[in-house]
């Protein structure tokens, strides 16, 4: 018992990296956890002191629970049964499946990165590149909003910057929830969007066991209070206007709601617009092709900050104008089933696009691109100055989201049209000579995408 055994030392070296292990599992892993749970917790009281809208326990819930609630719903349990039967799989096979499924899709949030790094970002980012206005913040409509209730904004989807600076004017309210592409299912963006709370989905799956997965971690989230951003054109614009809603967001929250539950759910409309979209060329470039993806590249984010950067040294770097944001009449989903028990979610999803689209701001270049499509693509620079002063006078009688720079009211049509056409030529998409305003050969397409971006003006 007490005799000496002998061993070779690669058999030593293993041992006690297995009881180191085996140590730290029982006693180290743990009491880590604990201290950064409890530092996560006391980060979460503080940040909630400050928010309108607390950050919910089911988003702070740990992921593995997450995915447990979603997996072992009924819904779920019975879509798992029937796709077992419909592929001829065994049932822990389809299980897998719908757990792959659940990984893919739940979130690990964070509200040290959400917080302390994401809208911290997202204001460095948004205000560096443009001069971001709050148009209509609808501050009495959103004070009404019942604090218990869900707010759900649903937006228009102009460009990837959108995100960045909804993040940032949302900060002051609460943590947003955002369904993201599968073009962002990369590295470094996927763990830093699961992080910031959003959830992937596969716009074009088809598979009734994904569908019902993803249906119920949203029915979740809502019912337990969770604010969301939803942007249910589906994609970006690639014409500039609005496009059809698609409704599989809206539907999954609709069918989940139970309209005697204590909780009730408000959509908020939100319109986004821009002087200039970064993306611009890409969209209306893939405009005529549907089956057109885009894909993230990091070269290409490194490429576009380098140069930011180089322009920011060399003084040469002018802000791309206007990023505003209007916000609509909230639209209770409680009142909404009380007046319209049929077609329910199409009826939700055009009004909800309707209000939208109402405000939409009227920004600088898209006025201008607007009136230099109409008169062909050539008009005098003091007949464009002429009709963007009545227009921001009759804007602003019937109270339309007009976000224009001061001193834009005087005899000469002031720095809006100014501003906007300076933007226009440095990129060379118009030129002016003797007075009159051009459209050039390079993209006359562009000033037809910003155009498009005030349709809902056609009545006005």
């Amino acid at each position: 018992m007490f005799n000496t055994v002998e061993l070779p030392v690669w058999a030593l070296v293993l041992m006690g990296l297995l009881a180191a292990v085996t140590a730290a599992s029982h006693f180290l892993f743990p009491s880590v956890r604990w201290f950064f749970r409890r530092r996560a917790e006391r980060v979460v009281a503080r940040l909630n002191s400050k928010l309108m809208r607390p950050i919910q326990p089911f988003k702070l819930a740990r992921r593995h629970d997450m995915i447990q609630n979603v997996l072992y719903d009924p819904d779920v349990i019975r879509a798992v049964n029937d796709y077992a039967d419909e592929m001829g799989v065994p049932d822990n096979v389809a299980f897998e499946t719908a757990q792959r499924y659940a990984r893919e899709i739940v979130p690990s949030f964070s509200a040290t990165v959400y917080f302390g790094l994401g809208t911290r970002v997202a204001k460095l980012v948004s205000r560096s590149l443009y001069r971001v206005r709050v148009v209509n913040p609808r501050s009495e409509a959103m004070a009404k909003i019942d604090p218990e209730a869900t707010v759900v904004y649903i937006m228009n989807h102009r460009s990837n910057m959108d995100y960045v600076l909804v993040t940032y004017l949302a900060a002051r309210d609460s943590a947003l929830s955002y369904a993201v592409g599968e073009w962002a299912r990369v590295w470094p963006l996927r763990p830093l969007i699961k992080m910031m709370g959003g959830y992937f989905i596969r716009r074009k799956s088809l598979n009734p066991l994904y569908r019902r997965v993803l249906a119920r971690y949203v029915q979740l989230s809502t019912k337990e209070g969770v604010a969301q951003a939803v942007f249910p054109e589906g994609g970006l614009s690639r014409t500039g206007g609005l496009g059809q809603p698609k409704l599989g967001l809206i539907s999954y929250i609709v069918d989940g709601f139970k309209p005697d539950g204590a909780r009730d759910v408000v959509f908020v409309p939100v319109g986004l617009n821009y002087d200039r979209v970064l993306e611009d060329r890409v969209l209306v470039a893939a405009a005529g092709d549907k089956a057109a993806r885009f894909k993230f590249r990091i070269s290409t984010v490194f490429r576009y900050v380098g140069r930011h950067l180089w322009q920011r040294l060399t003084g040469k770097f002018h802000r791309l104008g206007f990023a505003a944001v209007a916000f609509g009449d909230p639209v209770s989903l409680k009142e909404f089933l009380a007046s319209n028990p049929t077609q329910t979610t199409e009826r939700l999803g055009a009004e909800l696009m309707e209000r939208v689209s109402t405000v939409v701001p009227i920004l600088p270049v898209p006025l201008v691109c607007r009136h230099i499509q109409a008169a062909g693509g050539k008009i005098e620079r003091a007949k464009l100055e002429t009709l963007v002063v009545e227009d921001a006078a009759r804007f602003r009688a019937v109270r339309l989201e007009l976000c224009m720079p001061s001193g834009n009211g005087d005899a000469n049509g002031g720095r809006a049209v100014k501003e906007a056409l300076r933007m226009l030529e440095v990129r060379g998409l118009i030129r002016t000579t003797g007075g009159v305003v051009e459209v050039t050969e390079k993209a006359p397409e562009v000033i037809a995408y910003y155009a498009a971006s005030l349709q809902h003006l056609s009545a006005t």
